[in-house]
């Protein structure tokens, strides 16, 4: 990095450095979810506090513009948590968080590059990189895994530059303004992002924890339709980029009419991949209540039957 350009990076890495300790930690022995949201608050506390990194404004969604200071704090520590623990969620099949990060961000390094916010930019090829290495041996069948060590600072990293891409991008006097930032930065995010809430809704609205495991993600949906790890890995990143071109070609609708066609679009397709599974579970259990019926073909011979009866004599059936 620059040294002009060394802050907040100083701040990030300790971030980075808390909850990298608090995923070792949870692999290691095991953390109540408590415990790995106080740590993941700590993290999110170092850079939104010392390195001076908040979601100020809205842009327009539902006509809301600047935030107010407090609200503004409460916005960005919701993002930093809801997508740190996004990244954990997905990573249940082998490749899909480490895809969707690498994803996430390069496009990101990318775009900060082209603005000239270099420590972002370094962040973002940095992970994309390491991501890279990891998923020769991350890809199905995979040798090795990333854990809550992983994930997390995946999420934490992501998170990150997704929160300083609305502040660079929805500044109208910078060097390539985006209309619509919020819907972008969800459409970027879609698959992790969408997903964690959906779930978190699910359980909730049934009295559960969202912390809860269960199988009503997207990746248990694909796999019950019988894809392999691979292959609904595959999925779910090109369904990720085909948001965000979608993305990026409608924002002139506006914020808040841009991400309701995002989320509605997104519910719909999740719905119908729910129905298939559905349906699917459905006809292999009217299946299986058939009992099997087990036919000997006519051009076979049955084979004798001896019994002996009580008088030692042997009949033939």
């Amino acid at each position: 990095m620059p040294s002009q350009q060394s802050f907040p990076l100083q701040y990030l890495l300790a971030a980075f450095f808390i909850i990298f300790v608090v995923g070792i930690k949870d692999d290691l022995v095991g953390l109540s979810p408590v415990k790995k949201l106080i740590g993941q608050l700590v993290a999110s506390f170092a850079i939104i506090y010392l390195g001076n990194l908040q979601i100020r404004n809205m842009y327009g969604f539902f006509g809301i513009g600047e935030l107010p200071y407090h609200f503004s704090l409460l916005l960005t520590y919701f993002t930093f948590i809801v997508v740190t623990n996004a990244f954990n969620l997905i990573d249940g099949i082998d490749g899909l968080a480490g895809s969707i990060g690498m994803l996430v961000s390069a496009l990101l390094g990318a775009y900060f590059l082209y603005v000239g916010e270099s420590l972002y930019a370094v962040l973002g090829f940095s992970l994309a990189a390491g991501l890279a290495g990891f998923l020769v041996y991350n890809v199905s069948p995979a040798r090795i895994f990333m854990g809550d060590t992983g994930s997390l600072l995946v999420g934490l990293v992501n998170a990150t530059l997704i929160i300083k891409f609305i502040e660079v991008a929805g500044n109208p006097v910078g060097r390539m303004p985006i209309q619509s930032v919020p819907a972008i930065a969800f459409a970027i995010l879609i698959v992790p992002l969408f997903d964690t809430l959906r779930v978190f809704a699910i359980r909730m609205s049934r009295g559960r924890s969202p912390f809860t495991a269960d199988r009503h993600h997207i990746h248990h949906y694909m796999l019950a339709l019988g894809l392999n790890h691979s292959q609904a890995t595959s999925v779910a990143v090109v369904s990720n980029i085909a948001f965000i071109f979608f993305a990026f070609s409608l924002q002139d609708l506006g914020t808040t009419l841009l991400l309701s066609i995002i989320g509605g679009l997104a519910l719909g397709l999740t719905s119908v991949l729910f129905l298939m599974k559905r349906r699917k579970e459905a006809l292999t259990a009217a299946l299986q209540a058939v009992p099997e019926m087990e036919e000997t073909p006519s051009n076979v011979t049955k084979p004798k039957i001896l019994r002996v009866n009580t008088e030692s004599m042997v009949q033939d059936k």
